[in-house]
């Protein structure tokens, strides 16, 4: 059965990790890692006009910008960035970057809170971990929130 309120690219993504054994998930993790956007000019090196996300193990910075005119229909980006030493954040950093850049204001924000457990990977990270990926999901809700006025 397919969950509505998870937009397209992030339920290949989910189904991705659901489709490989317990074991082969951090790799699949660690490749995200690898294949997280550059940030753009504008924020390379200015991590100092990106928000950090303190609940992460490790620095990660994130900026979050509305397509158009604010409002439930308008395109989200997403720009995160985290340090190469830190893979694990790198890769649920791309696994919401892959899996939400670009899609409605309505849609992200329509996206359910456990999205970091439907991974599948409780067995092969410590609840902190997870924890620092629910923490950036909801901290791009806030700053769509914040920028379209959606309650």
């Amino acid at each position: 059965m397919t969950d509505t309120s998870v937009p397209a690219p992030l339920a290949e993504i989910i189904d991705d990790f659901t489709g490989v054994p317990d074991p082969q998930r951090l790799e699949l993790l660690l490749e995200f890692a690898d294949e997280l956007p550059e940030l753009p000019e504008r924020y390379a090196g200015h991590e100092d006009q990106m928000e950090q996300v303190v609940e992460c193990q490790s620095p990660l910075f994130l900026a979050v910008e509305l397509e158009g005119e604010p409002g439930p229909d308008a395109p989200v980006r997403l720009f995160i960035t985290a340090p190469p030493e830190a893979p694990t954040t790198r890769g649920f950093a791309s696994v919401l970057t892959q899996g939400l850049d670009g899609v409605t204001a309505r849609a992200l924000l329509d996206v359910p809170e456990d999205v970091p457990s439907r991974l599948g990977l409780q067995k092969a990270l410590t609840p902190l971990r997870l924890r620092g990926m629910s923490a950036m999901l909801g901290r791009i809700k806030r700053n769509v929130r914040e920028q379209t006025g959606i309650a």
